[in-house]
């Protein structure tokens, strides 16, 4: 048994450094069909081994601060991924609005819908704190209302995009949001983002799987992010083949921002399955919703900055059936959340959600 856990946690120290120096020794470079597929599947074992190393940084520094952890480090990467497009001109205009949308829609819908079906398939209902889901809701609902929203409804410009001014309010606007929401996840109210028992009780400890030293959390932290760099940066690599894909099963080019968003977010739905299936369904919450809201909250204000010096314009405001898919995932979580506990009956809600919001994207 320790011979098996020496060579699983040997593969996960290994996998991100393979991942980062194939990285490096094809960037820049327009890679063949069998090099893509073996780039693919070092991309598949970098994002198990960054879920790995997380939650070996969730289980030292506890809850709600592990998934903070991840879902900030994700974010930051996702940005730099943005930028990277954007700088090389390879991506439309839309592309950030499209990134964003999807990780909004991923995260509510899909993360939540399938961490609820797990979590309720032994006792058929599934626990969690609504007072800290409900704050975090809200909180991704106020950010995805002015950020993706208000700019598709502004007068200032006749397109879906913000003025310099009200682009700089968003900005600031999102950071102070992102701000509170932090503060309350790790401050006074953490209480309201620990996994609760099936009487609705806090569970203030960890499972006892181990308790890893320092020296071995600083290892995995510096590993998660090496695998998280290689995730994004072996995505943008990829990109141009996913583009070339998308075109030619005749999707629309906004699909890509969809495809790098389910990327990006492949550690975080991983890590919050897991916490599913160990019951505790408030660790998936905090992932998902957590990611939702640094994807809005620092994402927007980044680009605000950024806009100095790309040219063009920075379309944020989505379309009106965009518009209609936010807000029925907005509404639908709403329920979900509230009452506390959840049914497979709401999970499945929250799937065809997505599956709807993905055929739309591919059909809109």
């Amino acid at each position: 048994m320790s011979a098996l856990v020496l060579r699983q946690i040997r593969w996960t120290n290994v996998a991100p450094l393979v991942a980062f120096v194939a990285l490096l020794i094809t960037w820049n470079w327009h890679p063949p069909t069998f090099v893509s597929i073996l780039l693919f599947a070092l991309l598949v074992a970098a994002v198990l081994s960054a879920v790995h190393h997380a939650e070996v940084v969730a289980e030292k520094v506890g809850e709600p601060f592990g998934s903070l952890v991840l879902a900030v480090a994700v974010t930051v990467i996702e940005v730099g991924l943005i930028l990277t497009l954007m700088a090389g001109g390879n991506s439309s205009e839309t592309l950030a609005r499209d990134t964003v949308f999807a990780a909004v829609m991923i995260t509510v819908n899909g993360i939540i819908g399938i961490c609820l079906v797990i979590s309720s398939s032994t006792d058929g209902i599934a626990r969690f704190s609504a007072r800290g889901s409900t704050g975090a809701l809200a909180t991704v609902a106020a950010l995805s209302g002015i950020c993706l929203v208000l700019p598709s409804y502004t007068v200032s410009n006749p397109n879906p995009v913000f003025t310099p001014s009200q682009l700089a309010f968003a900005g600031i606007s999102s950071l102070v949001l992102y701000a509170m929401f932090v503060s309350a996840q790790t401050g006074r109210h953490r209480s309201f983002f620990l996994p609760v028992d099936m009487k609705g009780r806090t569970i203030h400890t960890t499972p006892a799987n181990h308790n890893p030293t320092l020296r071995s959390t600083i290892k995995s932290l510096v590993l998660l992010l090496i695998g998280l760099i290689s995730v994004v940066g072996l995505a943008k690599l990829l990109s141009h083949t996913i583009e070339l894909g998308v075109t030619a099963v005749g999707l629309p080019n906004s699909f890509v921002g969809v495809i790098i968003a389910f990327m990006v977010l492949a550690p975080e739905t991983l890590a919050a399955i897991r916490a599913a299936r160990n019951d505790r369904l408030q660790v998936s919450l905090n992932l998902a919703l957590g990611s939702a809201t640094a994807s809005l909250g620092l994402t927007i204000p980044t680009l605000a900055v950024a806009m100095i010096w790309f040219p063009g314009e920075l379309q944020l405001g989505l379309s009106p059936l965009q518009i209609v898919l936010l807000c029925l995932s907005i509404v639908i979580a709403i329920l979900t959340v509230l009452p506390g506990r959840a049914t497979r009956l709401q999970g499945g809600v929250h799937l065809v959600m997505l599956s709807a919001f993905i055929f739309l994207a591919a059909n809109p």
